[in-house]
C-alpha cells in the first residue's frame, strides 16, 4: 500500500456520503442500553467534533458551516454558540472546524485544510473564541507541519488534524494524515509528541497523566487495525488497551472510568476516500483482555462522543446526536 493512500485513510472516516439517516435501536428490557435521537440538522459534513462545555452543554462543531453549536443535552435545543470560523471545503467534504475544547469558559476550535495547499486562504490550527463572532489564531498548526513535515510524504503538507484535548494549560492534537500526535501550548508553541507508523491516529481522551488515543487503522481498516492506545508525556512507549473494532474514530471515558471506542464501520471497498457502509457503526466497550464488545450498533457515521452520566451522546457526520442510554451494566462488564 503507497503512503499517500494510507496516509489520507482519515478522509475515510469523515466523507459523508449519501444514504438512510437512522440508528435502529432493537428493543431491549428495562435497562440494556437503547438509543434515540435527541436533534438533528447540525452542518457536521466536513467536521463534527464534540466535548462537555460550560453548563453541561454539549458543544459541537459544525464544519461545513463554519461555527460551534450548544446543544441541550436534555431538550436538544440548538444554539450558536460562535460562527465566523474558516468552513470546510465541501468539494473535498472535509476540513473547517474540526474539534473543539474549553479551558475553563474559554473555548478553542481546532481548523484545518483550510489553508492554500488545498485552495484556501486561511490559517490551519487552534483558534480562540474571544466572542461570538471574532476568534484569535492563538498556534498556526499548518506553518508547523510544513517546517516539520512527517517521515512519509504526505498529499498535504500542513496535515489533517482531528482532535483536540485540552491537557496541563495546553492541547494534545492529532494529525491523522501525518500521523503523529502534536503538543501545543497557549502560547502558540508547537512540538511533535510522538509519532506513529500509517496507523491514522484519531480521537482522543486523558485520564490523569495518561494518554489515551485511537486507530482508526490504514486500508483497509480491518478490525484488527483499530486500536485503543495509551502512553504518557514522560515516558512515550505506547502500550495497546485494546483492538478489534474497524475504523476507530474516538474514544472515551464512561461511568466508572470504563473506557469506550466509537467504530464508523465497515469500510465499502470501493477505494482510497471511501467511507464505511452506511449504519455499520457501533459504540464499543474495551474489556479487561484487550478486546472489544458492542454496546450498541447501527451508528449512521458517527464522528464523536461524549459522556453524561450514563449516556453516551454520539454526534454524526450526517448532523444527527444520538443518545444511548443504560451505557454501563452487567451485560457489558462495566466497572462501578
Amino acid at each position: 500500500m503507497q503512503s499517500k493512500k494510507i496516509g489520507l485513510a482519515l478522509v475515510v472516516s469523515l466523507v459523508l456520503m449519501l444514504g438512510i439517516s437512522m440508528c435502529v435501536a432493537v428493543e431491549k428490557p428495562s435497562g440494556e442500553p437503547t438509543a434515540y435521537m435527541l436533534t438533528d440538522g447540525l452542518n457536521g459534513a466536513t467536521g463534527a467534533g464534540s466535548t462537555i462545555g460550560p453548563g453541561g452543554a454539549l458543544y459541537i462543531t459544525e464544519g461545513a458551516a463554519g461555527k460551534i453549536s450548544r446543544v441541550d443535552p436534555v431538550t436538544g435545543e440548538v444554539t450558536t454558540f460562535a460562527s465566523g470560523l474558516p468552513q470546510g471545503n465541501t468539494a473535498i467534504g472535509i476540513g473547517g472546524a474540526m474539534d473543539v475544547a474549553f479551558i475553563g469558559e474559554t473555548a478553542y476550535a481546532l481548523v484545518t485544510l483550510v489553508s492554500s495547499d488545498v485552495g484556501g486562504n486561511d490559517t490551519v490550527g487552534i483558534y480562540r473564541v474571544d466572542d461570538p463572532d471574532s476568534f484569535t489564531v492563538i498556534a498556526d498548526i499548518g506553518a508547523f507541519s510544513i517546517q516539520n513535515p512527517p517521515n512519509t510524504t504526505p498529499d498535504v503538507e500542513t496535515g489533517v488534524q482531528y482532535a483536540l484535548e485540552a491537557f496541563r494549560d495546553g492541547f494534545l492534537v492529532t494529525d491523522g494524515h501525518h500521523n503523529r500526535v502534536l503538543w501545543v501550548t497557549l502560547g502558540g508553541e508547537v512540538s511533535e509528541l510522538l509519532a506513529f507508523g500509517n496507523t491514522v491516529p484519531t480521537g482522543l481522551a486523558v485520564s490523569d497523566n495518561t494518554i489515551y488515543m485511537a486507530e482508526a487503522g490504514l486500508i483497509p481498516h480491518e478490525p484488527k487495525d483499530g486500536k485503543i492506545l495509551s502512553f504518557e508525556p514522560n515516558s512515550l512507549t505506547p502500550t495497546e488497551v485494546a483492538t478489534g473494532a474497524s475504523l476507530l474514530v474516538d474514544v472515551e471515558f464512561g461511568r466508572g472510568r470504563t473506557l469506550y471506542g466509537l467504530s464508523q464501520g465497515d469500510w465499502n471497498e470501493v477505494g482510497p476516500g471511501s467511507p464505511a457502509d452506511p449504519e455499520t457503526g457501533a459504540l464499543v466497550e474495551v474489556n479487561g483482555d484487550g478486546k472489544f464488545t458492542v454496546v450498541m450498533d447501527g451508528l449512521n457515521m458517527p464522528s464523536s462522543f461524549e459522556f453524561i452520566g450514563n449516556s453516551a451522546y454520539v454526534v454524526t457526520l450526517v448532523g444527527e446526536i444520538w443518545v444511548i442510554d443504560n451505557v454501563s451494566n452487567q451485560l457489558f462488564g462495566a466497572s462501578q
